[in-house]
This record gives structure tokens, C-alpha cells and sequence, in this order.
């Protein structure tokens, strides 16, 4: 069965997508940490990033690079932080989020509440600083 993240690169499920290549999609996390926050999945379903082969595992880290660094210029923060849970669905991705201390990386804090349009106007200025 496709995991959720197959579906939304499918087009089966609405996303706010940022960036994609023959191996790899991005899109702004529906529930996010902060304004800007975005996932990184490879195209092909594999659970775990370390059963990923090495040439996906450091394919992604380059293609996250180029997405962090638009992140980075268009969402007011210090750093992007990066982090792969792997728990939340058995498809391989990875969380770009803005940051501006050690506690915005906090999974367990409560998650923003964006509307579409707001979505629509983060993807928009994070897509033109690629």
C-alpha cells in the first residue's frame, strides 16, 4: 500500500510543493513547527533512512541543501534545523525547519495552524529563492 507521502506526490493528496527532481520531492509540512517548515522524501518507499543506498542518502542531503538554503533566506530564522524522526510514516523523509533557537527543532511543542493562503504565500517565496 502507497504511504501518505506516495500519494501526495502522486497528486492524489493537495500539497503546497516546493521543489522535485527524478528522485526526490519537497513540500511545505502541513503541521508545522514554523512558517516555512518543510519535508524532504525520496520518491522511492523505503522505511528507514539507513536501509537508504548511498547514493539516495547522500543525493537527499544535497537536494535538502539547495531547499534550506531558499529557507533560509525567505523565512527570518538563524539556522534551518534538520531532523528525521522516521516515526510518524514508514517513508523515508526529512524535516527542514526554520529555527531561531535550540527549541523550535521540538517535535513535542504544539504544531502552527497556517491558512491555505498563507501556505500558498510561504511555498511562493521559498520556490522563487531557489
Amino acid at each position: 500500500m502507497a504511504t501518505i507521502f506516495t500519494k501526495i506526490m502522486k497528486g492524489e493528496i493537495p500539497c503546497y510543493k516546493i521543489a522535485e527532481n527524478d528522485r526526490f520531492f519537497a513540500f511545505l509540512d502541513i503541521n508545522p513547527l514554523a512558517k516555512g517548515h518543510t519535508l524532504v522524501v525520496p520518491k522511492a518507499e523505503v522505511d528507514y533512512i539507513f536501509d537508504q543506498d548511498d547514493a539516495v542518502l547522500s543525493e537527499i542531503l544535497i537536494f535538502s541543501k539547495k531547499i534550506a538554503k531558499a529557507i533560509d533566506k525567505t523565512m527570518n530564522c538563524k539556522r534551518v534545523g534538520i531532523a528525521v524522526i522516521g516515526l510518524e510514516v514508514p517513508h523515508t523523509h526529512i524535516h527542514l525547519v526554520p529555527m531561531n533557537n535550540i527549541g523550535d527543532l521540538n517535535f513535542a511543542r504544539p504544531k502552527l495552524t497556517l491558512q491555505k493562503e498563507e501556505f500558498e504565500k510561504i511555498a511562493a517565496k521559498i520556490i522563487a529563492a531557489l
